[in-house]
């Protein structure tokens, strides 16, 4: 979990990247990851594909399609997230996905999985914080971040609950829908951000939606992230095998905008 608190900068909000693991197949996801540091990526997610991602929009849906179809199994993403850790020691990896994946041979299982990979934090969507002991405790107990989301309809009441043993950082979920189907207006943003800010010590990173430099130096200069997935999934759908170059481009645009934001 160090690995991951080290890596929001004092300066300028962290680069957070998102791809599904398998996608175009498993053999392509390490360039494609190596991509992402090159880029400038500051923490990457790395999606654990399942046949119903009911947060995700068409682009993280086609993906898991992809993956899914190209045969990726469980043990194929705890082995990439392996390789990565190996090739790079210092970048947080983060699993995002869905509960029956990860809690099917039981939480225990999963979380020391997650330790021999050298995972640094999970994102469950579909596991609310009232039934957090399906995973949560066994997560803490191998000292594996929490990471816990916070939408546009979180109020008052519940965001206590969601901060409660949560961990790493505060993922906001900007738009009330599915991933990469459109942005928040920047003064939602600016407003939501400082009512979460004022709940927690927490990091606070913001994404869905989050497509262009611009929209992510706009989003850099309140939040402490900036989380950036459909995008960087429709470079991959685009470019296949070959996407590395393009997505390496795409992601130094992307950091090079969030490092300036703020001067």
């Amino acid at each position: 979990m160090t690995r991951l608190s080290n890596s929001f900068p004092n300066d300028r909000a962290a680069l957070i990247t998102f791809i599904t693991a398998g996608d175009p197949s498993v053999a392509d996801t390490p360039a494609i990851l190596d991509a992402l540091v090159a880029g400038g990526a500051d923490i990457i997610e790395l999606g654990m594909p399942f046949t119903d991602p009911m947060a995700d929009g068409p682009a993280i849906q086609a993906a898991n399609i992809r993956s899914l179809a190209a045969g990726t199994k469980t043990a194929d993403v705890l082995q990439i997230a392996a390789d990565f850790r190996a090739r790079h020691p210092s970048i947080p990896l983060i699993l995002m996905g869905y509960a029956n994946p990860m809690t099917i041979r039981g939480p225990e299982w999963f979380a020391n999985a997650c330790v021999k990979s050298g995972v640094d934090g999970v994102i469950c969507v579909d596991i609310p914080v009232e039934e957090d002991d399906s995973l949560g405790d066994a997560l803490r107990a191998q000292n594996i971040a929490v990471i816990r989301l916070a939408t546009p309809t979180t109020d008052i009441k519940r965001l206590p609950n969601i901060l409660n043993n949560a961990s790493g950082f505060l993922y906001y979920v900007s738009v009330a829908g599915i991933t990469g189907m459109q942005q928040a207006a920047q003064a939602s943003i600016e407003e939501a951000v400082a009512r979460l800010k004022s709940g927690t010590d927490l990091p606070v990173a913001v994404g869905f939606g989050v497509r262009t430099p611009e929209q992510a130096a706009n989003i850099a200069q309140v939040a402490d992230g900036v989380v950036v997935g459909s995008a960087i999934v429709d470079i991959v759908a685009q470019h296949g095998r070959n996407a590395p170059s393009a997505v390496q481009e795409y992601v130094a645009s992307l950091a090079q905008a969030i490092k300036i934001s703020r001067k």
